[in-house]
């Protein structure tokens, strides 16, 4: 069950969602377990983003959430590298403007129940 949730300061269109979201399917299988089976990919764009106090560039916050209780280094490693190199060819933001957030959690709900 994880969710990568993007935040962009920039205009995204149908295909762009649609590049992230496959770059997204095939870097989440770096986490053990994980696959696109269960990705959701929630994308909010045109968001006011200061980075370092300054707006005037594109910047990223992303959010990576998995149902497990740990996630080894690497795999978040290996995930930051893959959602990097997607943000800068899919919508030209660099990955010094970018922060990713990760979180495994074993509190996690779906279908009107609780895994």
């Amino acid at each position: 069950m994880p969710v990568i949730h993007t935040h962009v300061s920039v205009s995204t269109t149908a295909e762009q969602r649609e590049a992230l979201k496959s770059a997204y399917g095939k870097a989440i299988t770096a986490v053990p377990g994980k696959s696109e089976g269960w990705l959701m990919c929630p994308f909010e764009d045109n968001m006011p983003i200061y980075f370092g106090g300054d707006d005037s560039k594109p910047a990223a916050y992303v959010e990576v959430n998995v149902f497990g209780r740990s996630v080894p280094g690497s795999a978040w490693e290996k995930l930051t590298e893959q959602i990097m190199a997607a943000l800068k060819k899919e919508l030209g933001i660099p990955a010094d403007r970018t922060y990713i957030r990760y979180t495994a959690t074993t509190d996690w709900g779906w279908n009107g129940g609780n895994f």
